[in-house]
């Protein structure tokens, strides 16, 4: 083929016209064992006859043997005439100047050079007369071995196609492969075919379907691969067939070089409508008032999404269920639920005569395919069930009682009326209505009052009389069970003594939704009476743990003894002590009767953690001092207090009491302290600085230093001999400083000089800060075996009197300059305006002449 190309190319350079040009297809030609394979020759651009001749010829070694001739039939040599005799080899004519050499089932022994020679009817001897081609033929490897699909499947499933295909893998070869199916006596359709060029082609009527992902390729290992059809329908079903063919590139097309075609199997699809069932429970009867109950039972064995619907006698629709779930009621007495995958509850409230009648289902079956789409797969109605409806009322019986009866003035008071032999109520409901009448002696007439009711719809309605005590919480109405109702007074009194009835009435929904009251009872009367006593509380102390010294666990209980009280009633406490008796008490901490701890003395915050009160039992509380301090030697005492509380109102007490006292004594053992205090100065003008000293001293045993700190505070007396100090500032223990708010613009500070030794400091001192000044010191102890910190008693030092001088010179001083500046400035000025006014204002003029009339010159002057 190259000599060819070159031919042609010279032809045209020199312009000839006519130069024979023999061609073949473009080799090498790759061709399998078995296989027929054919070989086409041209010849163009000649002279003499149309019709040419063709020999073919093959090489054997370094020469070429004759193998078929167009022109003499004595050609082909003798080792190929068997072939050629039975039409394995062969030459067929396509045209005038165009031949195919054919061979039917290819030998490996057949690859070879082919030569096609044109004897020359030209008048001039050019171009060329003969081409080569290189012809290859390789063994068949080909194997295709596809997997019998599932025969069965049901509708909406997926019908998986696996084609197993081996060969021997050689350059320039490619594999293609073809899923069909034949459906009955139809042609043959294929679903999708894999190469010869990786690339995909789908059927024309099954591309919606592939772009959709209900058909899909998977590639093996490269030697079984995959069709998988999801979403099967009854028209999947057929026979389904495996094609792999083999492939080569010739001339810039496919050329299909072998083929084997392998049914894998017949696929049935079974419908849904096969194995959909759907039923209606039997017939009922019911009462007119009861609530109707039909289920749909449906059973199907692919997985599908339902849509129900409800008929009646046939046409009319219900209720209808869709797939989705969304219900789409015809009235609001009808209800559709769904009781699981394959069950629905059609429930009818309140049937009446004209709920009577033919009740059916009616099921559709879907499945969604993919891509989306829903697709209807069947439908089915039930058989029809009958409903028979009665007109029947309701009947029982009703029992009044006490549960609970009012001893005194304040208890509370429960009446129960309990509905019993209930029959024919099926959906209805019962209210019920409390009555008072009070008693009157003789024959004097009274009248009945509602106290409240409970409606059909469990709303609460009070009487006009009692409408505040039942908004407030006295009263109240519950229904303890559908058939128990409870009438509960929180505080009996005088005028609630007389007679209780109850009406219980009977409700059954109509068709139009409301509720129509159908039968009621009534009690016989119920009276209730109590009698007053006067309520006694008595409280008693006892020591639990007694104070051994300071450090140690105090602990007492506070029980009380009570009569005429009413069950449910509260208890507060308050713990009182006193330094002696006959002293005035303080209040250490106490406890509300919604058990609210409260620490009534504030004066030694840090004692919070050392105080507990609890409540030990009904009526029994527990006081304890954790780390008892010498100053907590004296008299404690319980004061305790019943109340009793009804809702919306406010606490009211009924009475209380006061223990014993019990007493902490034990005796202190330690060092005694004492404090002092100096000032640099006792007197001083404004805006100096004054400090002031405050030296505790310790006599007995002294503690070391890290085992003791100090407490300290500072007081000013303004008024000479005053005991109303106020205290100025503090230092805790800890070294924290609290500063008392100041009204002037004189400030203070504190620093600690020694381990014993403190300072105050007044800066820009003022006439308010003149008065009595004096410190105390508590000292807190650490003991070494326990490591529990006490507090010693306070210590108070002797006053020191601080004057502030009043500096008479530097107060005036600056007043007088100001005046002098002042004066002399408004003389100077006064002084040129009287010279400016005298130069500017005055004339000569004519003096007057003076009469003789000596009178009248007095009175003009």
């Amino acid at each position: 083929m190259g000599k060819t190309r070159a031919l042609i190319l010279l032809c045209a350079a020199v312009g000839i016209c006519h130069c024979r040009l023999v061609t073949v297809s473009t080799g090498p030609l790759l061709r399998v064992e078995g296989q027929p394979l054919s070989i086409r020759c041209d010849v163009s651009e000649y002279e003499g006859p149309r019709e040419q001749d063709f020999d073919w010829k093959v090489s054997r070694g370094t020469q070429f043997i004759n193998v078929i001739s167009t022109f003499e039939d004595r050609f082909s040599d003798h080792s190929l005439e068997d072939r050629i005799r039975s039409g394995d080899i062969s030459v067929s004519r396509l045209a005038d100047n165009a031949v195919e050499l054919r061979i039917q089932e290819a030998q490996i022994s057949d690859s070879a050079i082919y030569r096609c020679s044109t004897p020359s009817t030209d008048s001039v001897f050019s171009g060329n007369y003969d081409a080569d081609v290189q012809l290859q033929v390789v063994p068949n490897s080909l194997i295709v071995a596809p997997d019998a699909p599932i025969p069965v499947v049901r509708e909406g499933g997926s019908i998986r196609l696996l084609c197993n295909v081996s060969r021997n893998f050689m350059e320039g070869i490619y594999l293609s492969l073809t899923w069909s199916v034949k459906k009955g006596s139809s042609l043959l359709e294929d679903l999708l075919t894999f190469g010869p060029d990786l690339g995909v082609t789908v059927g024309d009527d099954y591309m919606r379907r592939y772009t959709d992902g209900g058909m899909r390729l998977e590639m093996g290992n490269g030697v079984s691969h995959n069709l998988v059809l999801s979403g099967a329908m009854p028209d999947d079903q057929g026979m389904y067939i495996c094609t792999a063919r083999l492939w080569t590139r010739e001339q810039g097309a496919w050329n299909r070089i072998q083929e084997k075609i392998m049914e894998m199997g017949e696929v049935t699809v079974t419908p849904t409508a096969n194995s959909l069932s759907v039923q209606v429970q039997d017939d009922s009867t019911l009462s007119t008032g009861e609530t109707l109950l039909l289920t749909c039972s449906v059973s199907a064995e692919a997985s599908v999404d339902l849509e129900v619907m409800w008929l009646m006698n046939g046409t009319r629709v219900l209720a209808h269920l869709s797939r989705d779930g969304v219900l789409t009621n015809v009235s609001d007495a009808i209800d559709v639920r769904r009781l699981g995958k394959w069950d629905f509850q059609l429930k009818v409230h309140s049937v009446d005569l004209s709920d009577a009648g033919l009740y059916a289902c009616k099921v559709s079956a879907w499945f969604q395919r993919d891509g989306g789409r829903w697709h209807r797969a069947a439908e089915k109605i039930s058989d029809p069930v009958r409903v028979h409806v009665i007109k029947q009322n309701p009947d029982y019986t009703v029992v009044l009682s006490s549960s609970v009866n009012a001893k005194f003035s304040g208890d509370p008071t429960e009446l129960e009326c309990k509905v019993t032999n209930v029959s024919n109520l099926r959906s209805g409901r019962l209210g019920v209505s409390w009555l008072y009448r009070d008693v009157q002696p003789g024959d004097v007439p009274v009248s009945t009052h509602t106290i409240a009711s409970l409606d059909e719809n469990g709303n609460l309605i009070p009487g006009k009389t009692y409408k505040s005590r039942v908004e407030a919480g006295l009263i109240t109405v519950t229904r303890l069970e559908p058939s128990t109702f409870k009438l509960r007074l929180l505080r009996t009194t005088d005028v609630d003594a007389g007679e209780y009835t109850c009406a219980v009435t009977a409700w059954v929904p109509s068709r139009h939704g409301n509720w129509k009251k159908v039968a009621e009872h009534v009690t016989p009367a119920l009276k209730v009476s109590f009698a007053n006593k006067r309520p006694v509380l008595g409280v008693v102390a006892r020591r639990l743990r007694e104070a051994t010294a300071s450090g140690s666990t105090f602990e007492m209980s506070c029980q009380a003894n009570i009569q005429n009280l009413p069950p449910g009633t509260a208890f507060s406490i308050v713990i009182s002590s006193e330094e002696a008796v006959g002293s005035p008490s303080r209040k250490l901490v106490s406890l509300g009767p919604e058990m609210v701890l409260q620490l009534e003395d504030s004066s030694e915050p840090g004692r919070r953690d050392g105080l507990m009160l609890v409540k030990t039992g009904k009526r029994e509380f527990q006081f304890r001092i954790q780390t008892v301090q010498v100053t907590d030697r004296g008299f404690y005492s319980c004061e305790m207090k019943a109340w009793t509380k009804q809702p919306g109102e406010d606490w009211v007490e009924m009475a209380k009491g006061v223990s014993n006292k019990v007493q902490i004594a034990f005796t202190h053992k330690g060092p005694t302290f004492d404090v002092s205090i100096s000032s640099d100065t006792t007197s001083i003008f404004p805006w100096e600085t004054v400090k002031m000293e405050c030296d505790v001293s310790v006599s007995g045993t002294s503690p070391a230093t890290d085992d003791v700190s100090y407490e300290m505070k500072w007081f000013l007396s303004r008024l000479r001999g005053s005991n109303s100090p106020s205290l100025l500032a503090s230092m805790d223990r800890w070294g924290v400083v609290h500063k008392a708010r100041r009204n002037d613009s004189s400030d203070c500070s504190l620093e600690r000089l020694a381990p014993r030794k403190f300072a105050l400091n007044i800066h820009s001192t003022q006439d308010s800060d003149a008065g009595d000044y004096h410190c105390t010191a508590t000292p807190w102890i650490r003991s070494t075996a326990t490591g529990v910190w006490s507090k010693a008693p306070e210590v108070s030092s002797q006053r020191v009197f601080l004057n502030v001088k009043f500096a008479l010179w530097d107060s005036m001083k600056l007043p007088l300059l100001y005046g002098i500046c002042a004066s002399v400035t408004v003389g100077v000025v006064s002084l040129v305006l009287g010279l400016v006014c005298a130069h500017c204002c005055c004339k000569t003029t004519t003096p007057t002449p003076r009469s003789r009339n000596k009178l009248m010159e007095l009175e003009m002057d």
